[in-house]
């Protein structure tokens, strides 16, 4: 795994570049990711480039052995093209322009913009795409972040109209599918049809849909276009995108079909912080960030680009600057983020950023290195991953895991449109389901709903509500234990309840009919085994008998054959004894992990890492490890700290 940095030239005087191209290279790092916010310099007035500047800081860097990813600077459109044409920005939905001043301030549907952005990136690739120290390109920067996925401009309204034409051909058909003789919504043409914001109470959730479908479409032809020009002009280098973390607001796999590389940007105290988790995970892991945050991420993006490549963009090397707390790591878990992420099979890890910068937005954010130059901590551990990764030799490939996590960014935006729960969130449901995973020791492959299955053991989907008859044909020609969670099956494709009601096709392998659904606040909560099960509950009609009961005497679990329902968002306790059994029926082995410890298999290596802020002895845990030949580390693990042993003769432990 290759180790790089993000790197800005154009933020610090000239006279530093050569230095530090060559520091880089002396601490390990061997690329850097450049230009993704150079419009501005790049043509600083309308026609007019400047590439000199550019010029010599690729050579610099290629000078140093670096090799160079170059963004297209298309997140940032400059203040003369916005002046040009203002209507160019994002809309929200409280019909509010996004302003200029600071980023991704563009809607994806705006013809014009879309020239414009051609334009830049065929003057780049041009110039660049055949350059020797330019081995990859990155489109744009994080898609979908600051929530600018899904525009309600007059670009984004026509552009909509166009898509539902295309989908329905009639406007007869479109009424019928969303149901709009309810409440006098019939349209008499597509013109007709504006996007759902700004209605007195919720709209049409199928309208919704369907906007959610065509702002993802949007991002995919918007990436695409860029995509095409680069392979024009750059044959044989890779083209990626930086993906964020929990963002779901458009289809990272219909972008990744396009990608030779996926990567993400890793920020995991950050993410900790700003999404659902509770007080007290954020307190017991405010500086090491949730165990299981990178690694979902990891496995997230590996299924999203159809060559199975990926890597860490951006990875967190201190304290970021946009959370509401901003700790410190612990000692050692830059280190520890870093050989993660190649235990799950990463390219490379680019560390965000080289040196923290002393002015704008981002001046708190650390680098490798700070602002005066002199190491920062995370620079330090960077310095000692690169040497703890050499000792490794790791498989280019990572090898399929055996077990396979169906993940479908639409079933995130149905139950966003229709939560029926305020605290229903469909990827912490998820993200539950895979930690469980985690603790019980396996290694998983998060994969699009659509993939193909064969060589897997078992197959979670912790909840599909738009259930195709493909799939389960698919999977009952497999042989192999399956769960289906709660909601699954229970809407149409056009967002309504199945005439054979909910979970849909998933009966005829498996008779249990949903006959009533409920969502519970909190406190109001089931018993499973002495652990509380709450926030959804279904009354399942069925004449099979439960395998798993609550405490009350209804039905959780249902299984026929080699499918199982869960008719419950289950409590950690339920999910870890249901994954274990079906593990258990698919003969893998499982180990009970202690909570803060999580292990990752690698070609012939056992990754373990401590997250947790006390002391842990691997001698004896569950038989791990024994005969082992530590790489990394030691049996016995302080708070942030990674062990990587190998067992004597074995070569790929599964």
């Amino acid at each position: 795994m290759k180790l790089g940095c993000c790197y800005y030239p154009e933020h610090w005087p000239e006279e530093l570049w050569v230095e530090d191209a060559r520091r880089m290279a002396d601490m390990g790092l061997s690329q850097a990711r450049i230009g993704e916010f150079t419009w501005s310099r790049l043509e600083p007035e309308p026609g007019r480039y400047d590439w000199a500047w550019l010029d010599r800081a690729i050579s610099i860097l290629g000078d140093a052995g670096l090799s160079v990813i170059l963004g297209t600077p298309t997140a940032t459109p400059p203040k003369w093209l916005v002046d040009q044409m203002p209507d160019i920005v994002a809309v929200d939905a409280d019909g509010r322009p996004r302003k200029y001043g600071s980023r991704r301030h563009y809607c994806f549907s705006h013809p014009d913009y879309r020239k414009e952005c051609a334009r830049i990136v065929t003057a780049l690739a041009e110039r660049y795409g055949n350059h020797p120290a330019v081995t990859g390109w990155q489109t744009d920067n994080e898609y979908g972040c600051h929530e600018t996925t899904v525009s309600y401009s007059q670009a984004a309204a026509d552009a909509f109209r166009k898509w539902l034409a295309a989908k329905y051909d009639d406007v007869d058909a479109l009424n019928t599918a969303w149901g709009n003789v309810f409440w006098s919504m019939e349209y008499r043409s597509f013109d007709e049809v504006d996007p759902p914001n700004l209605t007195v109470t919720e709209p049409n959730p199928a309208h919704m849909l369907d906007y959610r479908r065509f702002a993802s479409d949007e991002v995919v032809r918007f990436n695409r276009l860029q995509v095409d020009i680069l392979r024009a002009h750059s044959p044989g280098r890779d083209i990626m995108h930086n993906f964020m973390g929990f963002v779901t607001d458009f289809d990272h796999h219909d972008v990744g079909a396009d990608l030779d590389i996926a990567s993400w940007d890793s920020y995991p105290l950050g993410f900790l912080e700003q999404y659902w988790f509770s007080e007290e995970d954020k307190l017991r892991y405010a500086r090491q960030g949730h165990p299981d945050i990178a690694a979902f991420h990891h496995d997230l993006y590996r299924g999203c680009c159809k060559h199975g490549r990926w890597g860490v963009m951006e990875q967190q090397p201190g304290p970021v600057n946009w959370a509401r707390w901003n700790p410190a790591p612990l000692p050692g878990m830059v280190h520890l983020w870093t050989l993660e992420a190649a235990a799950h099979g990463a390219e490379f890890c680019s560390y965000f950023r080289w040196r923290q910068v002393p002015f704008a937005q981002e001046q708190m954010h650390a680098g490798l290195l700070r602002p005066d130059g002199e190491i920062a901590p995370g620079g330090e551990e960077a310095v000692r991953a690169a040497e703890d990764l050499a000792r490794l030799d790791l498989p280019e490939t990572p090898a399929q895991a055996p077990v396979a996590l169906l993940f479908s960014y639409e079933a995130d935006w149905l139950f966003q449109t229709q939560p029926q729960g305020k605290d229903f969130r469909y990827v912490e449901l998820v993200f539950e389901m895979y930690s469980a995973l985690r603790q019980l020791g396996l290694n998983i492959d998060i994969v699009a709903p659509h993939a193909r299955l064969d060589g897997y053991k078992m197959v979670i989907a912790p909840s599909l509500p738009v259930l195709s008859q493909e799939l389960i044909d698919h999977l009952a020609a497999l042989d192999l234990p399956v769960l289906f969670g709660p909601r699954s099956g229970s809407k149409t494709a056009d967002f309504q309840i199945p005439p054979e009601l909910g979970p849909g096709p998933l009966q005829k392998v498996l008779p249990v009919k949903v006959g009533r659904v409920e969502s519970l606040r909190p406190g109001l909560e089931e018993v499973f085994e002495g652990s509380a099960v709450g926030r959804w509950k279904e009354d399942i009609e069925t004449d099979l008998l439960p395998e798993l009961s609550l405490e009350s005497g209804d039905g959780a679990l249902y299984q026929q054959g080699d499918f199982r329902y869960l008719a419950v968002w289950p409590s950690a306790k339920m999910a870890k004894q249901i994954f274990a059994t079906m593990a258990s029926e698919a003969e893998l082995t499982v180990h009970n992990l202690p909570r803060d410890l999580r292990l990752r298999r690698a070609g012939g290596y056992v990754f373990a890492c401590n997250y947790g802020p006390g002391n842990l002895s691997l001698a004896g845990l569950d038989g791990l490890p024994k005969n082992a030949e530590f790489l990394i580390g030691t049996s016995e693990m302080k708070p942030a700290s990674s062990a990587v042993w190998q067992k004597p003769g074995e070569e790929a432990p599964q």
